[in-house]
């Protein structure tokens, strides 16, 4: 490192990179910059007659001493004059390249001493800061610009903010939180009457780094047998049939009318067909009176399908009495906003 030239050193990688362009220089790319400054070094010392001419290398030649210094010119003038066996060449030889090298040593050494303050604070002035948290936050918000327009467009796209207010509008009403609470007693009361058996085998695959996946799927051959039929029935009639039937009789949302010259009264149209409140209570009442007071109805219901269907469902009896108790609060909340 210390034979390669100050001129060299001196310069930035770029520029490194061009002076090899231009000088010829192969198979430089994956050099780093030292190791550059000195082949490129090597080869303009052993292209110095056809690079030497070139005004873009003259700092190169004139700070090395390679062209032009008084060394160099007299070290062909003492080879011939002296050059009268091949010992005596070589050891001419010698003492030019020692002459050279240190001329080397003390250009650097002169480089070095007279760079002045000034020429520091340029040199600072090349060398690549890290950018400052202004600019970093400007960064950064453009990137969130970019990123949460794109997400608007993909929202728009596909429509979610319509599906979602579509999603809540069905979901926001008596119908819904009644269907929802079945629901989830009859998700209970299918592993029940429904038990799992398996199916197949989704295979592992390799690339994906997946194991073997069981797939149970319900019996449905359990249709065919009483297993299924009794506990289901009792379910059926307990929260749906029974309820509904009173519901549908006892409508306390039906209103009376009444009109001129008519004695009796006439009812408009109920806003709902079943009561939801009158459903709600109608639940619990038969729920408390078969799951928890075991009324058997002069024999219809069996201790072993109750008992079923109280294990299945979520909570029992009283997973249903809350249930039950959910829908008639959600129905009475309903009815005083209509109000």
């Amino acid at each position: 490192m210390s034979n390669v030239s100050s001129w060299l050193r001196g310069q930035r990688k770029t520029e490194l990179v061009e002076l090899a362009d231009e000088a010829g220089l192969k198979d430089y790319e994956s050099l780093k910059k030292a190791d550059l400054e000195v082949k490129l070094d090597e080869f303009l010392r052993a292209n110095e007659t056809s690079l030497s001419k070139r005004s873009r290398f003259n700092p190169f030649y004139t700070r090395s001493g390679t062209a032009g210094s008084p060394v160099k010119r007299e070290a062909p003038g003492t080879v011939n004059a002296v050059a009268t066996s091949d010992g005596e060449s070589k050891a001419t030889k010698a003492r030019s390249r020692r002459v050279t090298k240190v001329a080397d040593e003390i250009s650097d050494t002169l480089a070095m001493a007279t760079r002045t303050p000034r020429a520091n604070l340029a040199l600072a002035r090349n060398v690549p800061l890290p950018p400052s948290p202004a600019v970093v936050a400007d960064a950064i918000d453009r990137r969130t610009a970019v990123l949460r327009s794109k997400m608007s467009d993909v929202w728009d796209h596909y429509g979610v903010v319509e599906r979602a207010e579509d999603l809540r509008e069905s979901l926001s009403s008596v119908a819904s939180i009644e269907t929802i609470v079945l629901a989830v007693e009859a998700f209970g009361l299918r592993s029940e009457v429904l038990p799992l058996r398996y199916a197949f085998t989704i295979p592992a695959v390799a690339t994906l780094r997946t194991s073997d996946v069981n797939v149970f799927l319900p019996d449905m051959f359990f249709l065919l047998t009483a297993s299924f039929w009794s506990p289901f029935t009792l379910w059926f009639l307990t929260s749906i049939a029974v309820p509904l039937l009173f519901a549908y009789f006892f409508n306390l949302t039906l209103k009376h009318k009444s009109t001129h010259g008519h004695a009796r009264a006439q009812l408009t149209k109920a806003s709902h067909v079943f009561d939801p409140l009158t459903f709600n209570l109608a639940k619990a009442l038969t729920a408390f009176l078969v799951y928890s007071q075991e009324v058997k109805f002069g024999g219809l219901l069996g201790y072993e399908t109750v008992d079923r269907v109280r294990q299945a469902i979520p909570g029992g009896t009283e997973g249903i009495l809350i249930g039950a108790a959910v829908g008639a609060v959600t129905s009475l909340y309903d009815a005083a906003l209509k109000k």
